[in-house]
């Protein structure tokens, strides 16, 4: 600092105001001391900065399963949006350990990251509802309305799901739930049943999942079991429907001219499936990256910022593949 301000002429402290506070600072200075950066490479210590700030530059993300390919998207959109605040982005696959959680939370608590964004479905570790947690932020998932949140309307998006399959003639529609006791399968599967009460259908036959391809083929396996007459299948997730998919295969039925089968999210390889899967469009990367501005905000705000909760609802789409098709 010393070098590009004796290059620039200015004093020290000149230099420190326009690397930090830099709107405070004359347009024909900043310009002076910016030249001097470039010519002599200078960048910031960022551990200095850190120790003397009390901030790390990096915010953490929990994630309960670094594999599903729902999150690579979506971290994506955190990722681009933090290199636009100059933040770094630590990533803690928490395999849904809260003694993992805790070790995470304990990262945000020795200033080694300034925030946090949830993408676990549930508060980290230990954490009680009264625990006073970092700057944090939900996405994907709503668990507590006193903290920001950005997800869609699951409900709603479940319903446009099964109106879709009602509307080419379904009747018999069976449901692959999430785990018990998780936010989106409570979601998704009252949008399902909201969809049939609104025809004056009857509830079909529901499974739960773990959303993998594994456990949609074994749910949509006990289905076809227990109600041969199912003629479509909505999934919680689009790997489950791929397992239904993959069951329906196994037991000699065409899909979509034997079974409808339909997904959530549109995950990559949703449309190189075979057939295509119709699937419920989440904006991923949208989510990430409003995410990550949020929780910019509540680190530049501080505890004015941390006062004002939001819940931000982004749109979703159905998007209409070979996976389905007239009853």
């Amino acid at each position: 600092m010393i070098d590009v301000a004796r290059l620039a002429g200015v004093s020290v402290a000149t230099v420190s105001r326009v690397l930090s506070t830099p709107e405070i600072v004359s347009a024909d200075t900043r310009e002076r001391v910016e030249a001097a950066i470039r010519e002599t490479g200078y960048r910031m210590n960022a551990v200095a900065r850190s120790l003397r700030s009390q901030r790390s530059g990096a915010v953490l993300v929990l994630i309960p399963d670094i594999d599903n390919p729902f999150f690579s998207t979506l971290l994506r959109g955190i990722e681009e949006e933090a290199q636009t605040l100059d933040l770094s982005v630590l990533i803690g696959n928490t395999a849904g350990d809260t003694e993992r959680e805790e070790n995470y939370l304990r990262t945000v608590g020795e200033r080694r990251a300034d925030g946090l964004i949830l993408l676990t479905g549930r508060l980290p570790g230990h954490a009680r509802p009264d625990r006073i947690l970092p700057p944090t932020v939900v996405a994907a998932e709503r668990i507590d309305a006193t903290l920001p949140t950005v997800r869609v309307d699951n409900a709603g998006a479940a319903r446009m799901a099964v109106e879709h399959l009602i509307a080419l003639g379904h009747r018999r529609i069976a449901h692959i739930a999430g785990p018990p006791g998780n936010v989106l399968t409570a979601e998704r599967l009252e949008g399902y049943r909201a969809a049939l009460a609104a025809v004056d259908l009857p509830d079909g036959p529901v499974r739960h999942g773990t959303f993998t391809i594994p456990s949609g083929f074994g749910a949509a396996t006990a289905l076809l079991d227990l109600d041969p007459k199912v003629t479509a299948v909505f999934a919680s997730n689009d790997e489950m429907a791929v397992g239904a998919i993959q069951a329906a295969k196994a037991r000699g039925l065409d899909v979509p001219l034997d079974l409808s089968v339909v997904g959530f999210d549109d995950i990559s390889y949703a449309g190189a499936y075979d057939p295509a899967l119709t699937t419920v469009r989440q904006p991923r990367f949208e989510i990430g990256r409003t995410a990550m501005r949020s929780l910019g905000r509540l680190l530049a705000d501080g505890d004015e910022g941390a006062a004002v909760p939001s819940d931000e609802v982004l749109p979703v789409e159905l998007i209409v593949r070979g996976s389905t098709g007239p009853a």
